[in-house]
């Protein structure tokens, strides 16, 4: 499985935006495309404006597929407003254990 972890930081004054923007993203994501596994949005601890995502993908060509959806596009715009920085691991996940609670 292909596996993403994207670090963000947002401009402060933006954040409300960012998390409505990213959080369409995710659902669209998870709802629409077979290929995407997980879509995580998660907060860094004492500092409000950055954020981890970590997103798993049947292979590499589910996040081509990803990149090419209409609910990506929408989310390229948003972020081009909001966001100050990204920096984007990708990889291959190896080992998984979960207990599935929604936040």
């Amino acid at each position: 499985m292909f596996s993403l972890l994207v670090q963000m930081e947002v401009r402060p004054d933006r954040r409300e935006e960012f998390l409505a923007g990213i959080a369409a993203n995710a659902e669209a994501s998870v709802r629409d495309e077979p290929g995407c596994l997980r879509f995580d949005v998660c907060s860094v601890e004492g500092d409000e404006n950055r954020f981890l995502l970590y997103e798993l993908y049947t292979d590499a060509a589910a996040f081509a597929a990803h990149k090419a959806a209409p609910h990506f596009a929408r989310w390229r715009t948003v972020a081009e407003q909001v966001l100050v920085g990204q920096a984007n691991t990708p990889g291959r996940l190896l080992v998984t254990h979960a207990c599935e609670e929604s936040a």
